[in-house]
This record gives C-alpha cells, sequence and structure tokens, in this order.
C-alpha cells in the first residue's frame, strides 16, 4: 500500500482543515515547497497535493505555488483542486504531474472525466467525497445527493486509476479512518480505492492494511504525520509490509 502524505494549500500556505471548513484552517508550514521536500526526505513515494482554493473558486487558484512544489521534488505528485476542464488538467500534466484528481467534474461533468480517463489512462484519479454516505462537492461546501457507490460505478470501465474516497465527517478530526466504508467500496469495485479522512495513528493503517486485499491501493495521511502523531519511517515500513514492533502502543 502506498501511503500519500498530504499537502493542503489555501492563500499560498500549507494547511489542514477540519472537516472541510475553510474557516477552521491550521497552518503547519508557511512555505509547502520546504514541506514537499521534507516528505521526500522522510521517504515517501508519492504526494498528495491539494488547492483548497481552486476547488471552491473552480479554477486554479495556488497554481503557482502548485508548480513550485512539483518542479521541488523528484517524487511523482497526484493534484487535485478547481480542475474542471481540458485546458487545465493537460497543464498540469505537461508539467510533470504524475495523477490529476477529479471530483466535482465527476458530477458536473461526467463527459469531460470519461474522456481524461479515456486520453490519460492510468494519470485520472476520481475523488468522491462523502458526508453521510452522499457525494459532496465545490469543496464540500455542497451535498449532491447522490450515493457514493452509485458515483463510482460510473466511472468503473473508465480507465481511471483509483477512486478516493475521503469521509468528510472525519477529515482532520483524528477520530480514526472509516475503514467499513472504504473496505465496503474497494469490494464493490474493481478500481484501486485510495483511503482518506481521520487517519490517526499506526493503528488505522495497520487496520487499512490488513483489508488492502479488498482493493485498497493507499492511504492518504495529512493532521496526524503533522503533529508527530504518525512517524513516517514507522508508517511506510508498515505499509510496506515490514514488521513494525510497537504498533499497538502508537
Amino acid at each position: 500500500m502506498i501511503l500519500f502524505p498530504a499537502i493542503d494549500l489555501k492563500d499560498g500556505l500549507c494547511v489542514r482543515l477540519l472537516r472541510g471548513d475553510m474557516d477552521q484552517a491550521t497552518i503547519f508550514n508557511p512555505d509547502p515547497v520546504q514541506q514537499a521536500q521534507e516528505f521526500q526526505a522522510a521517504g515517501f513515494e508519492w504526494l498528495h497535493l491539494v488547492d483548497l482554493n481552486g476547488a471552491i473558486e473552480g479554477k486554479p487558484v495556488n497554481a503557482d505555488t502548485v508548480a513550485k512544489v512539483v518542479s521541488s521534488v523528484d517524487m511523482p505528485v497526484q493534484l487535485g483542486g478547481g480542475i474542471r476542464n481540458r485546458e487545465i488538467l493537460d497543464h498540469w500534466i505537461d508539467i510533470g504531474v504524475s495523477r490529476i484528481v477529479l471530483g466535482t467534474a465527476a458530477l458536473s461533468d461526467p463527459d469531460f472525466v470519461s474522456q481524461a480517463c479515456a486520453d490519460h489512462r492510468g494519470k485520472i484519479v476520481i475523488a468522491i467525497d462523502a458526508r453521510d454516505g452522499k457525494v459532496a462537492v465545490e469543496g464540500w461546501t455542497k451535498d449532491s445527493g447522490v450515493r457514493v457507490l452509485d458515483l463510482a460505478l460510473r466511472f468503473e470501465d473508465s480507465g481511471a486509476a483509483a477512486i478516493l474516497y475521503t469521509d468528510i465527517n472525519r477529515d482532520g478530526a483524528m477520530g480514526g479512518v472509516n475503514v467499513e466504508a472504504t473496505v465496503d467500496l474497494a469490494f464493490a469495485l474493481t478500481t484501486p480505492v485510495i483511503a482518506s479522512g481521520g487517519v490517526s495513528s499506526l493503528n488505522d493503517l495497520k487496520e487499512l492494511k490488513e483489508k488492502s486485499e479488498a482493493g485498497i491501493e493507499g492511504v492518504i495521511c495529512g493532521r496526524a504525520l503533522y503533529d508527530g502523531r504518525i512517524e513516517p519511517e514507522k508508517a511506510i515500513a508498515l505499509l510496506r509490509g515490514d514488521e513494525v514492533q510497537d504498533v499497538a502502543q502508537c
């Protein structure tokens, strides 16, 4: 399994939100480039990058910062937030982004998403952000009323690299990942699933790792890495399959 450290960008700063609320942002590093380089030095193999302002405004807002982060590291970058048309998508791929995360567009413009998956096979991740089992869009500010599984199945044969599933109510709350819902979704799909939202300890990672055969490709982790609850070396070793002796104490 892949552990994706997250850098969420708000007004050019590296922050973490509580349950997706832009008014409850904690600044963890004013220099996202430095943070990305620290994650690379820690041994992470991927970086998950989100333009939070862009997700709400429907267009890139932290574009200059994103470009600097992408050019500053050698590891592949997975980018989401405000990518709603082909021109923006192609621009990010052209400058070296390895995977594009499309969320709101999956509902608002499914033809665009399907075509993107077909043209860039293995490079498109479809983000499904859920609140109480229903998909939320536009930076988690609006509920669509669409069930998570119904949306995921629309793109089952599209060629998407993965489905990124986030439980909004757990995101940034440090209450533990919604393993049951993530596993249920993974079992129902052939497309790999990436878990997100609420990861707070090595035990959360261990539980996901034990269920990885359901089709869980990886997990995104943010606040727990920033505040030291999860040590990168131990987490990476655990998901790689190495023995980690003191998981129960973490």
